[in-house]
């Protein structure tokens, strides 16, 4: 049977197709329009009767010899500036012709230059009227009634307030956020059938979250192969993680993966002015996910409504927040049940959540989602790469990827963007790797300030800062390696450095000292070899001593102050004032101001034992403005440690390598022959050998 093309009807979470209503505006609207226009067409005359037909065959002149003649026995003037003359009896059939049979009134309507005009001229005649014996013709003045005006003045109104209130009733009320709709949720249902729909395919790197991900997306699918063992599908999962790392684009996979209706919402979608309304939205949105079980709904950024309660003492328990949130937790796991209905959550701010939201039963897992590292990143690119037409096949993936540290999804992603930007900006034909290092130092750096002149002593100063900097971070073996240097203007910067951080797992006492000496190098150059200081190092000297507070007081590596740690993971601490006594605070601030003044010398005595290289480096910096890693390699010589970035790269390749050759040594023994048995046997001593 040929099957019909239909329409896909709109669920709105009440099910069924309604008939749609016709629309009365329209009808009510013309209406008005046509009075409207018959009010300004008759200008507020009345209709004409055939009586009034005469009007047309005299004029002003005529009225005026008829009234000085004494035809007329009476006259009414109108604002409308007509005139009104009653023929006497004998004079009718003289001046209404074949219509005196038919004439009731006997009159005759003419037109007049003005009121005061005629009111002078009857007074003439009146006069003249009196000194001759004879009667006086009657002038009365009268208003004219528009009966028409009247009745739009009247009724216009009236209807335009019916009209509104119909409009109120019908339009307002009838939306999704309309007044007496305000309660109802405002979920997005995702529809299984879209085509530019995302999948896991799309989601590069994140493989552990995935990996959880796809289990309950599995579960939805086939929940019997879970549910055979006594398992049972965790009712919510929580994703966590700092932004631009991919938490809503997890979300839009799951939605892509899963064959169930997926609801999507913000969590400042629960928040209104109206009391009430965020707990009711709440229910509302669990009633839809349960008529449609199976379902997933998704909350994005939950911290806007699960926040810790009690923290805002002024408002107490009556906080809307609160109250969306509590409802939240019932609808989660309370004395209802909202079997096959699963919760995913994400939020960046995962300390300031209620314990009771994290609680197991509510959000069962807590899933990760941190920034890439190396082979993440790899990939990453690759996707982003896909959408550049035109890219230099010179262009390295793992070459972008480390000089890409600590850049999450979304910034990647807009490297690409940026480097497609400036090729095109520059008249390229195709992005090459330049314009993905203009786009990186664009990012992190800032524009270049070109227009910024600076004198020949302060660029000198520049460049002995910057390659005091240079220098120290290439002797140290736990110095990041260097990429650049560049004493151009960037952003707030009159100088910069771009270096590689080593991504490490776990760091140690000796990493963070180097880290903390390459930081100090360009203030202990500008002392060593300028005898001044500059403001030029505030953000060095922010970052040292935070650093080396961070060693004292949360890691415990001071020697006075060994394995204490004042710092709250949990953000639940109701600390007035610091955790330790102020003889521990000036212990602190001691120990502080002794790992800065040792790194600050051991910088110094660096920069002295290879002054003249240093020398060559910042008189090369002045010349060049811009110098690479190469430059400061011919000068220095090169670093006899290798970064760890490519022992990873290395240990990625064989690890792919490896698994490659198992994959072909399990392949080969079906090609051989068609016994299984024999075919297992031969891969086994294949595998084994």
């Amino acid at each position: 049977m040929k099957k019909t093309d239909q329409q896909t009807p709109h669920h709105n979470g009440q099910g069924g197709n309604k008939p749609k209503r016709p629309n009365l505006m329209w009808i009510y609207l013309a209406i008005i329009a046509i009075l409207s226009i018959g009010l300004l067409l008759s200008d507020g005359q009345e209709l004409l009767t055939a009586a009034d037909l005469v009007s047309h065959e005299y004029n002003y002149t005529n009225l005026k010899e008829m009234v000085q003649s004494g035809k007329v026995e009476s006259v009414e003037v109108s604002d409308k500036k007509i005139a009104k003359l009653k023929i006497a009896a004998e004079y009718q059939e003289e001046i209404l012709g074949k219509l005196a049979m038919e004439q009731k009134n006997n009159l005759v309507e003419i037109e007049i230059p003005s009121i005061e005009r005629m009111d002078e001229f009857m007074e003439e005649v009146n006069q003249q009227r009196q000194e001759a014996g004879a009667k006086a013709i009657e002038v009365s003045y009268v208003k004219d009634k528009n009966y028409l005006g009247m009745i739009l003045m009247n009724v216009v109104p009236l209807l335009l307030m019916v009209l509104f209130f119909v409009w109120m009733m019908r339009g307002i009320g009838s939306g999704a956020g309309g007044i007496f709709n305000v309660g109802k949720a405002k979920a997005q249902l995702f529809d299984k059938d879209k085509k530019d729909k995302v999948t896991f395919k799309d989601v590069a790197g994140l493989e552990g979250a995935k990996e959880e991900i796809q289990e309950i997306v599995s579960f939805l699918k086939n929940p019997e192969k879970y549910t055979e063992l006594g398992g049972k599908i965790p009712k919510g999962a929580l994703l966590v993680g700092p932004p631009g790392t991919g938490k809503t684009l997890l979300a839009k996979a799951v939605a892509g993966e899963a064959d169930v209706p997926f609801f999507s919402m913000s969590g400042s979608d629960f928040v209104e002015m109206f009391v009430g309304v965020g707990a009711s939205r709440v229910r509302d949105l669990f009633r839809q996910a349960k008529e449609k079980a199976p379902s997933i709904i998704f909350i994005d950024e939950i911290d806007a409504i699960g926040r810790a309660r009690g923290k805002n003492v002024m408002s107490g328990g009556n906080d809307e927040r609160e109250s969306t949130l509590n409802q939240l937790l019932t609808e989660m796991d309370g004395f209802g049940t909202n079997s096959g209905v699963i919760i995913l959550a994400a939020t960046n701010r995962a300390e300031i959540l209620d314990s009771a939201l994290l609680r197991a039963g509510r959000f069962d897992r807590q899933i990760h989602v941190e920034l890439p590292d190396l082979k993440e990143r790899i990939e990453i690119f690759g996707v982003h790469l896909r959408p550049l037409k035109k890219l230099d096949p010179n262009v390295d993936v793992n070459f972008l990827a480390k000089q890409t540290p600590g850049f999450s999804g979304a910034d990647i992603a807009n490297v690409c963007n940026e480097a497609a930007l400036i090729a095109a900006r520059n008249d390229k034909k195709t992005v090459s790797k330049e314009d993905f290092m203009n786009a990186v130092d664009r990012i992190i750096g800032g524009l270049e300030r070109k227009n910024k002149i600076m004198t020949a002593e302060e660029k000198r100063a520049v460049a002995y800062h910057e390659a005091g900097h240079a220098t120290v971070s290439w002797l140290l073996k736990y110095g990041n390696p260097l990429v650049k240097v560049t004493i151009v203007p960037r952003g707030m910067a009159l100088g910069a450095a771009w270096y590689l951080p080593e991504e490490r797992q776990m760091t140690n006492t000796e990493h963070l000292f180097d880290e903390m000496c390459s930081l100090l190098g360009g203030r202990a150059a500008e002392e060593a070899f300028l005898h001044q200081t500059g403001t030029g190092a505030l953000n060095d000297l922010e970052r040292a001593n935070k650093q080396a507070y961070a060693m004292v007081a949360y890691y415990g590596m001071s020697e006075k102050l060994k394995n204490l740690c004042f710092y709250d993971s949990t953000g639940q601490a109701n600390y007035f004032g610091k955790p330790y006594s102020e003889h521990t605070a000036q212990l602190i601030d001691s120990e502080v101001n002794r790992m800065i003044n040792e790194q600050m010398a051991r910088a110094k005595q660096l920069l002295e034992e290879h002054a003249e290289q240093h020398h060559q480096i910042a008189e090369l910096l002045i010349e060049k403005e811009v110098i690479t890693g190469d430059d400061v390699e011919a000068i220095l010589g090169p670093r006899p440690w290798k970064s760890r970035g490519d022992e990873i790269i290395l240990a990625n390749e064989e690890a792919e390598a490896e698994s490659s050759d198992t994959e072909e040594l399990v392949a080969v023994p079906d090609k051989e022959t068609n016994n299984e048995e024999s075919n297992t046997n031969k891969g086994n001593e294949k595998i084994n050998a």
